[in-house]
């Protein structure tokens, strides 16, 4: 059973919003929008957690993010916001 929708009305750059609908495919352009909002959304909690836990522990030095590298062989992409 899929979760329960609503009907909204947004606005968006014409050129955004045609290349959504041109990537959308068969699923639609609502589907492809609230996939975007929905990665949006987990973005900003990361961000959130991620200013939490630098504010508690201090910010990520480049140190750390080279060590990270060398034990992730190097998979590892920072962010700094």
């Amino acid at each position: 059973m899929s979760e329960p929708t609503g009907k909204y009305s947004i606005t968006m750059p014409r050129d955004i919003a045609e290349a959504a609908r041109a990537r959308s495919g068969p699923s639609g352009l609502s589907s492809y929008v609230a996939a975007a909002v929905a990665r949006q959304i987990e973005r900003d909690n990361l961000n959130e957690l991620i200013q939490v836990a630098e504010a508690e522990h201090g910010p990520v030095t480049d140190e750390e993010i080279q060590a990270l590298r060398g034990q992730c062989g190097a998979r590892v992409t920072v962010i700094k916001i």
